[in-house]
């Protein structure tokens, strides 16, 4: 993305012993001409795309340094705040809770991420094709390294993200459309009206950054399909990935092997389509 779109990149590398200064920037004393100063040093969280990997490997004071940020985007250092490029996205990676070395992630984080993707292990096909493509980007000697000719393309402008953003908003939305939206949220807050194994399963459901991710995410998806108006199904086919992270399960579903995936398939047969 960085590479062909007219932005910076930040990438972040979570690790046990990093502190909240070391994402957002940290107020510097400066000498000059025997008059001292402090002044803002801004950290990797000051640009366009921001990569924070095995976010998970660092504890939760230096995760929630990042709350601020994607929900305001803004950064408050020593009382004063400092503003955020208008176009900013945090992606991150997460290694599997059950590996050595992690920790879960604030709930009120993970509210935060727009969407919340599972990938497992390729196909068997795909994998082959990872380990060609690896094998083709390896230059044929380390003293002459390949040159990407890619590199020299014209980058995209930040004016087509925002223009993009426009139409997605523009994109539209029947009431009865708005309303199945609406009745999948109340499902995970009051699954016992609809099933008792769902009571069961959920202990805490979707707050209401899940109905707004479901809207921009159904509209997005609308978008790139061509569509200038969004279906039920647009709506189910990001439903998991925007919702997934945003149910906290109880401990009966834990015991019996649920996971939120499956919790979600069954809200998705219980809630009908208006």
């Amino acid at each position: 993305m960085s590479r062909f779109l007219d932005a910076g990149l930040s990438r972040i590398q979570f690790t046990p012993d990093l502190l909240p200064s070391d994402i957002t920037g940290s107020e510097i004393y400066y000498s000059v001409e025997g008059k001292g100063e402090f002044r803002f040093q801004p950290g990797p969280i000051f640009n366009n795309l921001v990569l924070a990997d095995e976010i998970n490997r660092a504890p939760a004071k230096v995760q929630s340094a990042l709350l601020e940020a994607m929900e305001e985007r803004q950064v408050t250092v020593a009382g004063k705040t400092h503003s955020l490029p208008p176009l900013f996205l945090v992606m991150a990676t997460q290694n599997p809770i059950e590996q050595e070395g992690t920790y879960p992630l604030p709930e009120a984080q993970m509210d935060r991420f727009l969407m919340h993707i599972y990938v497992g292990y390729p196909e068997e096909r795909s994998e082959r094709d990872i380990m060609l493509l690896v094998r083709n980007e390896e230059p044929p000697s380390a003293a002459t390294p390949s040159v990407d000719s890619s590199s020299k393309a014209a980058l995209i402008s930040q004016d087509v993200i925002f223009a993009a953003r426009t139409e997605i908003h523009s994109t539209e939305m029947a009431p009865a459309v708005e309303q199945y939206i609406v009745s999948l949220i109340e499902a995970t807050r009051y699954p016992e009206r609809y099933d008792k194994d769902l009571r069961k399963w959920i202990q805490i459901g979707a707050s209401p950054r899940g109905t707004i991710a479901l809207d921009k995410c159904s509209r997005a998806y609308a978008w790139l399909r061509g569509s200038s108006f969004v279906r039920p199904d647009d709506v189910q086919a990001i439903f998991h990935d925007a919702l997934r992270h945003r149910i906290l399960l109880s401990y009966d579903a834990q015991a019996e092997g649920i996971n939120a995936n499956q919790i979600l398939d069954k809200v998705i047969q219980l809630v009908a389509v208006v």
